[in-house]
C-alpha cells in the first residue's frame, strides 16, 4: 500500500464524519488509560524500572553494531540464520525466495508492524503465496483489507457490527451461514477456521518484540497464543524484526517485559511471553525445520546519533496512542501509514520522508501526554518540534500556515508588540462575544470553531498576569 501521508488533513475530515469510526473510538474510552494507571499503581517500583528500561536502550544504541553481530552470531550456532535488508522491498523479496525454497503455498503470520512496513501481504499474495493472518484483529483487518490503526489493538476502529458484517460475508465459503452478533460466538468461529490452518502452513512468520544478543533469542508476546502455533507448527519460522530491537541479556530482556504489557494493555505480563531460538533440534517433538530472521532497516540506521534518535528507544506499547487526544478524536488510519499517532508522526517522516508527511508532526496539542506515559521516556513533543522546524526551513507545507508562522515570529521577536497585540485581540474577541461570552466562527480559526464554540477570552493575558503576579511578590502580597 502507498503512503496517505500527503492527504492527512482529508484523511482527519472524514475520519471525524465517520460515524462508525467515532462510536468505536468511544467505546474503548478509558479502558486502556485506566487499566495501565491501575496496574503501575500495583507496582511502587516501576519508575525505578522504567528508568533501568530507558538505560538499557541507551547503552544498545550506543553499542548497536556490537550487540547485532553477538546476536547473529549466536543465532547460527544456533542453527538459524540472519539476512540483512536496507529496504523493504529486499525484505520481500527475502521472504518470497525463503518461501520458495520449500515450494510454500500458504504462510501462517503472528502479528507484525514490520510485515505491515513491508506490506508483505498484498505481495506474497502477488506470488500465489497465501498469507493468513492469525491474531484475531490482524485477521479481521486482513478481511477489512485496511492497515491496522493502532500498534497493539489493529480493529479497534471496528465496531462489533461491522466484524460481525465482515465475518458472515467472508465465512460463507466455509459453510458458516448464520450471522453471529455475539462476541464469544464471533470469537469461536474465527477459532474454528483459523485452527485448521496452523497445521496445514508451510511457514510461519512472526515479528519480535525484541532480540537478544546474548542467546540469539527473539521474543514475541501475545494474549492468544496465535504466535506460538505460528512458529512451531509449520515448517519454516521466518521472524520479521528492525535493528534497535535488540536487547543485550535476558535479565535485560525480562526489565523491558515488565514495562511492556504494563504500557500497552495493563497487564502485568502478556498471557504468552515466548522465547525462540532456532530450528527444532533431534530432541525436539515440535518446532521449525528452519529458522530464519531478516533484519530490515529502512532508514534506522541513519536515526542513530541524529536528533531523533530516541525514537529508536521505542518498544512499540502504543501507550502514546491511548493518551493522545488527536488519535483519540481520529483513529489510526486518518495518519495514512503503519505508525499513527505521537510516535508515528515522529518516525513516519523518518522513514517515507518529511516531504510526504509534513503533516503528521503538526497533529499534536504538546499536551505532553505521550511523554508523560512513554516507558521510555521518549521526548516526543521535542522531536515534533524538531520535524516542524525542518519543514518550515525546508519550505514545506501550505504557503498560508507559513505565513501565518512567519507572522507569529515577528510579533514574538518584538516583545512590546506582542503584548500590545494579544491584548487588543483579547477585547477585540470579547467584543464579538457579547453577552453569550462564546463564538460560533472567528476569521482564521475554522479548524476549531467549525466543531465547537470558542470560549471568550476572560481576564487579563498570561504575559499581564504574571507581571502583575511578580510585582506582588516583590511588594510581598501573596
Amino acid at each position: 500500500m502507498i503512503p496517505e501521508t500527503r492527504t492527512f488533513k482529508e484523511n482527519a475530515s472524514k475520519a471525524l464524519k465517520d460515524e462508525n469510526l467515532q462510536s468505536a473510538l468511544k467505546g474503548m474510552e478509558g479502558g486502556f488509560v485506566f487499566g495501565r494507571l491501575a496496574t503501575i499503581e500495583k507496582l511502587p517500583e516501576y519508575d525505578d524500572i522504567r528508568d533501568g528500561a530507558v538505560q538499557i536502550k541507551k547503552h544498545v544504541l550506543e553499542n548497536l553494531d556490537v550487540y547485532l553481530e553477538t546476536f547473529e552470531a549466536n543465532v547460527i550456532k544456533n542453527g538459524g540464520e540472519v539476512h540483512w535488508c536496507q529496504s523493504p522491498e529486499q525484505a520481500r523479496q527475502k521472504v518470497l525466495e525463503l518461501c520458495r525454497s520449500i515450494d510454500a503455498k500458504t504462510v501462517t503470520k503472528g502479528k507484525s508492524m514490520i510485515g505491515e512496513e513491508m506490506d508483505l501481504n498484498h505481495f506474497l499474495e502477488e506470488h500465489s503465496v497465501e498469507p493468513i493472518e492469525t491474531d484475531l484483529g490482524e485477521y479481521i483487518i486482513q478481511l477489512a483489507d485496511e492497515r491496522p490503526s493502532h500498534i497493539i489493538a489493529p480493529a479497534i476502529h471496528k465496531t462489533k457490527a461491522q466484524v460481525s458484517d465482515l465475518f458472515h460475508e467472508h465465512h460463507k465459503k466455509y459453510g458458516k451461514t448464520e450471522r453471529l452478533e455475539d462476541p464469544r460466538e464471533l470469537l469461536e468461529e474465527a477459532r474454528e477456521i483459523l485452527r485448521p490452518k496452523y497445521v496445514t502452513a508451510d511457514v510461519g512468520i512472526t515479528g519480535a518484540n525484541f532480540m537478544i544478543a546474548e542467546t540469539g533469542s527473539t521474543v514475541i508476546v501475545t494474549n492468544e497464543g496465535n504466535g506460538d502455533l505460528t512458529q512451531t507448527l509449520a515448517k519454516m519460522h521466518i521472524v520479521l524484526a528492525t535493528p534497535e530491537k535488540i536487547a543485550p541479556t535476558l535479565e535485560d530482556a525480562s526489565t523491558l517485559l515488565r514495562i511492556l504489557a504494563r504500557s500497552a494493555t495493563g497487564q502485568e505480563y502478556s498471557v504468552y511471553t515466548t522465547f525462540s531460538s532456532g530450528p527444532k533440534r533431534s530432541e525436539d517433538l515440535d518446532g521449525p525445520s528452519s529458522y530464519h530472521v531478516i533484519i530490515l532497516d529502512n532508514g534506522r540506521s541513519e536515526m542513530v546519533g541524529s536528533e531523533f534518535e530516541d525514537m529508536l528507544r521505542c518498544i512499540k506499547c502504543g501507550a502514546c496512542l491511548m493518551h493522545c487526544p488527536v488519535w483519540s478524536t481520529i483513529g489510526g488510519h486518518a495518519y495514512g501509514w503503519v505508525y499513527p499517532g505521537p510516535m508515528g508522526s515522529v518516525l513516519t517522516p523518518n522513514i517515507v520522508g518529511l516531504e510526504d508527511s509534513c503533516h503528521l508532526p503538526n497533529a499534536s496539542t504538546f499536551c505532553g501526554r505521550c511523554q508523560e506515559v512513554c516507558p521510555e521516556r521518549i521526548p516526543l513533543p521535542r522531536m515534533l518540534r524538531k520535524h516542524r522546524e525542518n519543514a518550515y526551513n525546508a519550505k514545506l507545507g501550505a504557503p498560508i500556515e507559513r505565513t501565518g508562522i512567519a507572522v507569529w515570529a515577528f510579533f514574538a521577536r518584538h516583545p512590546m508588540l506582542y503584548r500590545f497585540a494579544t491584548g487588543l485581540a483579547m477585547k477585540a474577541l470579547k467584543l464579538m462575544a457579547g453577552s453569550k461570552g462564546k463564538l460560533r466562527s472567528v476569521p482564521l480559526a475554522s479548524g476549531w470553531t467549525g466543531a465547537r464554540d470558542l470560549p471568550a477570552p476572560e481576564g487579563q493575558t498570561f504575559m499581564a498576569q504574571y507581571r502583575a503576579r511578580k510585582q506582588r511578590r516583590a511588594g510581598g502580597g501573596s
